[in-house]
Order: structure tokens, then C-alpha cells, then sequence
């Protein structure tokens, strides 16, 4: 599938000549019985091409514990391998990673524990990734660190390093002052992110929160996006995360797909409407309460088991948290109850599947889905959303989301809903299953519209742009 002419990629601008480093908790592999092959994502999708064509490097753990894995190359990117040992695995990652940071930075939705022996191990953690960048990063090299894992990183870099240019990307929100006042290291936390030259986040209400948490524990002052700290300054800015819409499509147009989504749609019983959510499982996803909700709307008769059924895919993750085994034992029940009060002989209600399914699987999904269901807590952004949407070529589906995902700033075409507010969240669900095919197909077209303005490389460009450009000015404000 060719993109037509005036497809608006917004990735034209020039990438800077600078040696490029990226550092994240995972290297962009997995392991497989053939060696090493790229992870499934957009984000590694766009970074790889970009690393390969500057020669760069990315720094990161490779998934093993206690693995001392030397330095290799893959598809011409230079991968550096940092070892966390199995110890540090459930204290850095599983503990003061997200056991106390996931659940705080997303509204507080579950109690942080909040333990000094992980806050040593995050630190540790962090000390051997700086060390590690100061080792490979070339001179004046833009080193880009991503995401919650990393947060002291920038200033420890900053210490060991100060010739290279620094960027960190945020791919979760920051919280309001008052719950990140709460961590009893935020100190320290907010000083490791003001080593940076730039602090890139999802939605301008996580670079305000920031800007205030920076101002209460540091004292420092903003003076617009700004940040002037006494021996260095440090830009803050929102880069909306993006998917690669032109392989979305690409894929959604396949012969294949096309196949797929009738059998789909066939082995589903042929029914009216197929609600679909698709979600790692996760408390923050807010899966309970939307099977709450089908199953209300059962009971109420607003939607018939014969005509309406929801396929719910719920990806494995940090199994060995408890509150995310505690959250998959909640959505099994659930679905176990709506299917043993609705489900005909042969045709369940709900079709749950706990499992990570192939990309090209998910397309023809989506494609199948009448009526996406994507109703988190909190999100940083949620590119299901936007995957949704540009599957959906042939114009038709509607999206249900909630207010609280990042991409409810961008999508305003969808039917947006407060999660929280269980009649509310019934009401979007009927008024998604009974719109009238004009409006569906207007609505689609805007969510369309929305999501080619901008796509994955896009937004890895214009960050790297600007992190240029901020340490070219920084280096004389120093």
C-alpha cells in the first residue's frame, strides 16, 4: 500500500548530525530460538532505523537476569548491555519501579509500598546505566533516556559527562504535586530529571505538574517552559507519543487481514456488533469496571447476548507483582460470571484472552471491533486508541475513551467518558453500539485525520530536533 501524495508525515525536518545515544530499562531485543530479533513496538520501530542510519548506540537490560552479556550489533545498531541481577530485578524493577512509582504516578489508583532496600537498589540500577553512557556515548553526543525506571540517570550522567547533551522522555504521567509529595525520595527524584537539557511529557498537565514539583522541593524557577537551575538550565516540553501509521495501514489493507478479520468475525457467531478492548492487564486499565458495565447493560436488556458480544484481550505483565495478580484474578472471576449467566452452548458473551497476540493478529482485530473499548484510570497516552483508528480504513468503528488517557487531548471525535462514573460509562457504551453509520463514519474521519498528522517518527524527530537545538543554547547559559 502506497501513501497517498499528501500524506502529512511530519518528519521532514533534518535530524541532527550528532552521535545519538538512547538508554532505556530494556534493549530493543528478544531472545529467540534464531538469536536475537527486534522487539515488537512502535517505539523500537522508530528509534532502530534512526540509530542504524547515525551509528548509534542503545543502552539497556536484556530482559535475563544476572546476564553479563558482552556488547553486540544488530540490523547495524550498536546494542550495550547493562546486567541487573535477579535480586535487583524484584527490588528495582518489581519494586520501587512499579510498586511504588507505577501506582503513584497514575493517580495514586493502588497503595505504594515505599521501601528504602528498593530505593538503594533504584539507585544502584541508575548508577550503572550513567556509568554505562559515560562509557560509549562519542563526545557531544545527544544521549536520550526514557521513561520512569531511569529518573536519576540525567543528573548522575550529568556529573560523569557534562559534554554530552541530555533528553528524557516521560512515557507515563507525572502527578500533581500533592500525590508525588508522597515519595519519600522526591527530592532526589526531581533533581535526577534537572541534570537534563530537555524533559519531554505526554500532555502539557505533566509538564505543569513537574514544573510545580521542581519549584516546591528545589526551589528553581520557570520562566515559561524553562527551567533555571543555579549551574544549569533545563527545557521542559510535551511531545505526544505516536504509532507507525503507514505500517498500520499498510497491514489493516492486507489480503490477509482482510481474510482474517471474516473468520473473526465468524468464529465470534456473526454478531451485530462486536465490542472489543485490548489492554495490557493492568489495575490502571479500569478492565473490571468495563465488564461490570457489559454485563449491566446485559442485565438490563439495553444488550442482547445474541447480537452483541465483547472480546476482551488482556496481555500478560509483571506477573510477579501482586497487585497485578491479584487484578487478573478479579477479571477472570468476572468474566466466568457474565459468561455463566449469558453465554449460549458454544457461544460465550465474553471471549477473554489472556495472551500477547501477534501484530498482525491485533490488526485484523481491530479491524473485526465495531466499537473499541478503551477506558483506563489514568494512561499516559494509550496508542491502542490511535492503532484503532488507523486500522480502520474502510472509515467505520467507533471508539469509546476515557478523559483520563493522554490521547483524549488529541482524539475528540471519540466518545469520551469519565471511567469512574459507572452510569456514564454504560451510557457511552449504548451510544457507541446505536450510532448511526453517518456519524460513526464522520467521527472515524476525524480520529483519522488526527492520527496522520502525526506519527512515531515524527515525534522521535521533533524531540531530537529540539534537544539539539537546547543544548546548542545551553551550553551558554551554563
Amino acid at each position: 500500500m502506497s501513501l497517498p501524495p499528501d500524506f502529512p508525515v511530519d518528519h521532514a525536518m533534518p535530524r541532527p548530525d550528532r552521535p545519538i545515544v538512547v538508554a532505556a530499562n530494556r534493549l530493543p531485543v528478544m531472545r529467540t530460538d534464531q538469536g536475537w530479533a527486534p522487539s515488537p513496538g512502535g517505539l523500537v520501530r522508530a528509534l532502530l532505523p534512526m540509530l542504524r542510519d547515525t551509528g548509534g548506540t542503545w543502552v539497556g537490560w536484556t530482559g535475563s537476569p544476572d546476564d553479563h552479556t558482552d556488547p553486540f550489533e544488530m540490523e547495524g545498531v550498536a546494542l550495550h548491555p547493562v546486567p541487573i541481577s535477579a535480586g535487583e530485578i524484584e527490588l528495582y524493577y518489581e519494586g520501587f519501579s512499579n510498586d511504588a512509582l507505577w501506582p503513584l504516578y497514575h493517580d495514586a489508583l493502588r497503595e505504594s509500598t515505599y521501601s528504602g532496600e528498593q530505593w538503594d537498589a533504584y539507585v544502584a540500577v541508575n548508577e550503572r546505566f550513567a556509568a554505562a553512557l559515560a562509557d560509549v556515548a562519542p563526545p557531544n553526543a545527544l544521549v536520550w533516556i526514557h521513561d520512569y525506571q531511569l529518573q536519576l540517570v540525567p543528573a548522575l550522567l550529568r556529573e560523569l559527562r557534562d559534554d554530552v547533551t541530555i533528553g528524557f522522555f516521560l512515557h507515563i504521567p507525572f502527578p500533581p504535586y500533592e500525590l508525588f509529595a508522597r515519595l519519600p525520595w522526591r527530592t532526589e527524584t526531581i533533581r535526577g530529571l534537572l541534570g537534563c537539557d530537555l524533559i519531554g511529557f505526554q500532555r502539557p498537565k505533566d509538564a505543569g505538574n513537574f514544573i510545580s514539583a521542581a519549584h516546591e522541593l528545589v526551589g528553581v524557577e520557570a520562566e515559561g517552559d524553562l527551567i533555571v537551575n543555579a549551574d544549569h538550565h533545563t527545557h521542559v516540553g510535551t511531545f505526544p507519543i505516536s504509532i507507525d501509521v503507514a505500517d498500520v495501514e499498510e497491514t489493516a489493507a492486507g489480503r490477509a487481514t482482510r481474510q482474517r478479520m471474516s473468520q473473526i468475525r465468524a468464529r465470534l457467531g456473526d454478531p451485530e456488533v462486536i465490542l472489543l478492548g485490548v489492554d495490557r492487564l493492568d489495575y490502571t486499565k479500569g478492565i473490571g469496571l468495563r465488564l461490570k458495565a457489559f454485563a449491566a447493560l446485559l442485565e438490563s436488556g439495553q444488550l442482547d447476548p445474541e447480537r452483541h458480544v465483547l472480546v476482551q484481550v488482556a496481555t500478560p505483565t509483571r506477573e510477579a507483582v501482586e497487585h497485578y495478580q491479584d487484578e487478573r484474578h478479579q477479571v477472570e472471576r468476572l468474566v466466568g460470571a457474565i459468561n455463566g449467566r449469558y453465554s449460549r452452548i458454544g457461544l460465550p458473551v465474553v471471549h477473554y484472552l489472556y495472551q500477547t497476540l501477534p501484530f498482525d493478529e491485533l490488526i485484523a482485530l481491530y479491524r473485526a471491533g465495531d466499537v473499541m473499548l478503551v477506558t483506563p484510570f489514568r494512561d499516559g497516552m494509550n496508542l491502542v486508541a490511535k492503532e484503532y483508528a488507523a486500522s480502520h480504513i474502510d472509515g467505520d468503528g467507533v471508539l469509546v475513551l476515557s478523559e483520563f488517557a493522554g490521547a483524549a487531548e488529541e482524539l475528540t471525535d471519540a466518545v469520551l467518558v469519565n471511567p469512574h462514573d459507572d452510569h456514564a460509562l454504560q451510557q457511552a457504551i449504548i451510544t457507541a453500539v446505536e450510532m448511526h453509520r453517518h456519524e460513526r463514519r464522520s467521527r472515524m474521519a476525524g480520529l483519522r485525520d488526527q492520527i496522520r498528522k502525526s506519527d512515531v517518527q515524527g515525534w522521535a524527530d521533533r524531540f531530537l530536533s529540539q534537544l539539539a537545538d537546547t543544548g546548542s543554547s545551553s551550553v551558554t547559559s551554563h
